[in-house]
């Protein structure tokens, strides 16, 4: 009997996940492809921010997953039986087969994805950060030529992809990060203008000094402690883009309140980012992507974990904001 592991919930979890919520299990690998289905080797796991409410249910009313059982979560992955007339063995598909090296893909949800253009950055810049950012920044606010653009969590494969996308189109993009390391990664690594430190006093001043007195447009993934100061900022007419609220998934209740004041007085848009509206669209996205991928304009920075048994501690990791760029687990391959 071929044998798969497969990370799965030790116990319910209330508080921000760890390691030790999660444990490493061997279990018959499925055969077969029942119809419908794709036998799948994983190559590539996926671990973003999201998971840390789904785990615990408090993400837009999905249920949570029950110890022991399949945990969701996108790969990349290999086709090595078909169930379905679309797909056949070899080919390279993304979708969700658990925390696994071998599991079953639902074909329904499967996206048959080009490995030439990099077999992981199919989780990442071409994936679903970088949809969600490419909608942010082109779809919502409507970034320009002569646009100031900030993002926070810039670090971040979201940040990093919107800050790169803001630049690309012709705005100047000024990221926020947290820590001397994320900082650098920012204008290094992803090429933006600049970038500040909000752990370091006086980071507000330092970041109106860079946006020529504030932004014209402000991406938001981490919620109130960013998005007070920075919205002081904002000029006149701004768009806001509020994708994440990572400062606030792991509290009891419901994020605090922004007030409507201050909207008033700015004129300003401000916008919500559900990323699942823009599902059907995602191979525009990868069209619009792929030239600047090869071009070498926009780049994937990754927090690799080496075999499935690192899912745990890169998930902790992502949890606690301490990854730089995408957060990915090698399984195979």
């Amino acid at each position: 009997m071929t044998k798969t592991l497969e990370v799965v919930l030790k116990r319910v979890i209330e508080d921000v996940p760890v390691a030790a919520d999660f444990e490493v299990v061997e279990r018959a690998a499925p055969t077969t492809a029942p119809a419908g289905q794709l036998l799948v080797r994983v190559l590539y796991l996926s671990l973003d921010p999201y998971l840390g409410s789904r785990l615990r249910g408090r993400h837009m009313g999905e249920p949570r997953p029950a110890p022991g059982e399949t945990l969701p979560g996108s790969a990349v992955a290999e086709v090595i039986a078909s169930g379905h007339p679309d797909f056949a063995p070899g080919d390279h598909v993304i979708g969700e087969a658990g925390w696994a090296q071998v599991g079953l893909m639902d074909a329904k949800f499967a996206r048959k994805v080009d490995p030439s253009l990099g077999v992981s950055n199919h989780l990442g810049v071409l994936g679903m950060p970088g949809l969600t950012a490419w909608a942010g920044v082109t779809q919502l606010a409507k970034v320009g030529a002569g646009d100031v653009f900030t993002v926070d969590a810039a670090a971040g494969s979201v940040g990093g992809t919107a800050g790169q996308i803001a630049r690309i189109l012709g705005a100047k993009a000024v990221g926020i990060a947290g820590g001397a390391d994320k900082v650098a990664q920012v204008v290094e690594r992803y090429g933006f203008d600049a970038a500040v430190d909000y752990r370091n006093e006086g980071w507000v001043d330092e970041l109106k000094g860079l946006t020529d007195g504030g932004p014209t447009v402000h991406f938001e993934n981490v919620g109130l402690p960013i998005l007070n100061p920075v919205f002081g900022l904002l000029k006149t007419y701004g768009r806001v883009v509020i994708c994440g609220l990572s400062a606030h998934y792991h509290a009891d209740g419901p994020p605090p309140q922004f007030g409507l004041g201050p909207i008033v007085g700015k004129r300003a848009a401000v916008m919500g980012l559900v990323v699942y509206d823009f599902y059907p669209r995602w191979n525009e996205w990868v069209k619009t992507a792929e030239p600047w991928l090869k071009e070498g304009r926009l780049v994937q920075v990754e927090d690799l974990g080496e075999g499935l048994e690192s899912a745990p501690a890169q998930f902790e990791r992502l949890m606690k904001g301490a990854n730089t760029g995408k957060t990915l687990v090698k399984v195979g391959g």
